[in-house]
């Protein structure tokens, strides 16, 4: 609709600002909550792996206990189970977004259709067929392994909470009308929807990622936690060292998997900027309150809106939601204080009470948020250094419970100067360009988040520098 005076289009309240609930309700429902992961918590006792002492020699070095590390490590005594690997990590096993995100293993390698479609026409329906390909052999690698992490192949429901996201609903999946869609999960604000029964699984990510480490050390790898690499060393033709505080690494192949961490090979640090995430987490539901939104399916579930929201049921029948704020600081900065961020946290808590009314009363147990390593193409990128014995990958997008898995894969394809489908991908040899310096970066972010907000309020509609990027192959997204 146009304004009488102006010509510009008329900004309309978004349905979580038409129907905000009360901010007593808000504060009621956060009042019991604790600042912790809840995914960390529920995981129950972790084994320690000792830090490094002294000089180690091996086949591959693998820096970062993520999920990218892990399955780099796993996956390289399968091919290899004579192969000497060790496995350094500064923290603790998943600690970081391993161990804190929401649990959506999507078989989506390029954050959905569009974005890999507009990115890699020639190439998108090699990159579906490999990503479903990962997925699912990311569950019969549960079940060979005995992999405890409460997998569950659910499916993906997209939500329209918005009149101009209907069509968009109806280009994710099978088309749901509002009876067909509210049939899945009862929100009233729920208008349309699209369901995806084989593009993704849920998974307790902190359990994954233990688990991953407990396969590991079984099969023979070395792990090391609190074990910070402080320097990537190499002659022109030798082993890579991998400097730490008390020791060292000399590997014939290393593969650097630190995720939203400043990588050892500077000239990427450009390409990755950390977006912070905020999550709420419910108490366990009764049986009436879960009966009240459905949910039979128990289907992982994304509003369509550019600030959306993710929610998925746990094994004991919580209700996690996420998403909205993705927060951006000064510098590339990542910081524990970050985490903490009321306002944030209020705001879910009021989405949420705004999409299930029903649940007015329910108490939320968590709250946390994360660093998430986002590109300028919206997934991760890939890469090799130091003459090909260095092998990388980053900028994974929200999307790194599943694509690590295709990540180490590729890494240990390039390791060992292999050429497959995988390598052969422009999205692997190619790296996205990459954030600017600051001050630009920030001023740039910060232009595009308001923007983008713009857009929700305006029926979508993608203003004059959102286009600029989109032409431009730019982007900022969590």
């Amino acid at each position: 609709m146009l304004t009488r005076d102006t010509g510009r289009r008329r900004s309309h309240p978004t349905v979580y600002e038409r129907l905000a609930p009360r901010p007593e309700a808000v504060e009621a429902a956060l009042a019991g909550s604790r600042e912790a992961v809840f995914w960390l918590e529920d995981a129950g006792e972790r084994p320690s792996h000792p830090p490094l002492a002294g000089r180690r020699s091996a086949d591959l070095a693998v820096v970062g206990a993520g999920y990218a590390g892990l399955w780099t490590a796993v996956l390289a005594k399968r091919r290899n189970p004579g192969a000497r690997v060790v496995v350094l990590e500064a923290g603790r096993v998943g600690w970081a977004a391993s161990g804190r995100n929401g649990g959506f293993c999507e078989a989506s390698l390029t954050h959905g259709e569009s974005n890999g479609r507009s990115r890699w026409p020639d190439e998108y329906d090699e990159l579906d067929r490999l990503g479903r390909e990962n997925l699912d052999a990311l569950a019969a690698d549960v079940t060979e392994l005995r992999l405890d992490c409460q997998l569950e192949r659910t499916g993906m429901l997209s939500v329209a909470v918005e009149p101009h996201q209907v069509a968009w609903a109806h280009e994710s999946g099978e088309p749901l009308d509002r009876d067909g869609v509210r049939a899945r999960l009862d929100s009233p604000i729920a208008l349309a929807g699209g369901f995806e029964a084989d593009t993704c699984a849920l998974v307790h990510p902190a359990r994954l990622a233990l688990e991953l480490a407990r396969v590991a050390v079984g099969l023979g790898v070395e792990v090391h936690e609190h074990t910070r690499v402080t320097g990537l060393g190499s002659s022109r033709s030798g082993p890579v060292t991998l400097t730490t505080q008390a020791g060292s690494v000399v590997a014939d192949r290393v593969a650097l998997c630190t995720n939203v961490f400043p990588s050892l090979v500077r000239r990427t640090r450009w390409h990755t900027v950390p977006v912070y995430d905020y999550v709420l987490m419910t108490e366990p539901l009764t049986p009436s309150q879960l009966a009240s939104v459905g949910w039979h399916g128990r289907e992982g579930v994304g509003d369509l809106a550019n600030q959306f929201h993710y929610l998925r049921l746990t094994a004991d029948d919580r209700i996690l939601f996420g998403g909205y704020d993705a927060v951006y600081h000064y510098g590339r900065r990542v910081r524990p204080a970050y985490e903490h961020r009321p306002d944030s946290h209020r705001r879910l808590a009021a989405h949420f009470l705004t999409m299930f009314p029903q649940l007015d009363g329910v108490r939320f147990s968590h709250r946390w948020a994360g660093a998430i390593d986002t590109s300028t193409q919206f997934c991760a990128f890939h890469g090799l250094a130091r003459g090909g014995r260095v092998a990388y990958a980053a900028g994974f997008t929200g999307l790194g419970v599943g694509a690590t898995r295709f990540a180490a894969e590729v890494m240990l394809d390039r390791l060992s100067g292999l050429a497959t489908p995988r390598t052969d991908l422009q999205m692997v040899r190619r790296l996205p360009l990459p954030f600017p310096p600051e001050p630009v970066a920030s001023a740039g972010i910060q232009l595009t988040r308001a923007s983008l907000d713009r857009a929700d309020h305006r029926e979508g509609r993608r203003n004059l520098l959102l286009r600029t990027l989109d032409r431009l192959g730019l982007g900022f997204d969590s």
